[in-house]
């Protein structure tokens, strides 16, 4: 059976992007064409869906590390900020980007709450992630007929 581990990242977190995007609960905020992914950013994303592929990498790191909590997913997509002269020094992600990504998820029943050690994938979100894996395998596979032996 093909899982997240299977697959690279990048073509998976697309995948799961674009089916995200058909979800009910799981909708843009309104404040997101504005907001910057984290103190370390001097501007917004410029990507359209950017929102879209942000809960998807979440969702992959709640597959791959959860239980796993708010602060934990912020130093996942930290960064260096420039402040000038000084050395650089890292910076955490943005917290709400990611805790209404989770609330969404959660509200979708890809996510569940663990009290006291944050957020793991339900069933329902394991299955979705294994199915948009095995997809990325088909597309991999029909890319690469030679790949298809293994």
């Amino acid at each position: 059976m093909t899982t997240a581990y299977d697959v690279p990242a990048d073509l998976l977190i697309h995948k799961v992007a674009d089916k995200l995007k058909g979800m009910e609960h799981i909708e843009e905020p309104e404040w997101a064409p504005f907001v910057k992914t984290g103190v370390h950013k001097e501007k917004a994303p410029k990507q359209n869906d950017w929102w879209y592929v942000r809960e998807a990498a979440v969702l992959r790191q709640v597959y791959m590390n959860g239980p796993i909590g708010t602060i934990h997913l912020r130093a996942k997509f930290c960064g260096p900020k420039d402040r000038g002269v000084k050395p650089q020094k890292v910076e955490l992600g943005s917290g709400s980007i990611i805790r209404t990504a989770l609330q969404q998820m959660e509200k979708a029943e890809l996510l569940r709450a663990i009290k006291g050690k944050g957020r793991e994938i339900s069933p329902k979100g394991r299955s979705f992630m294994d199915n948009c894996a095995y997809e990325v395998l088909q597309e991999i596979i029909k890319d690469n007929p030679e790949l298809g032996k293994y």
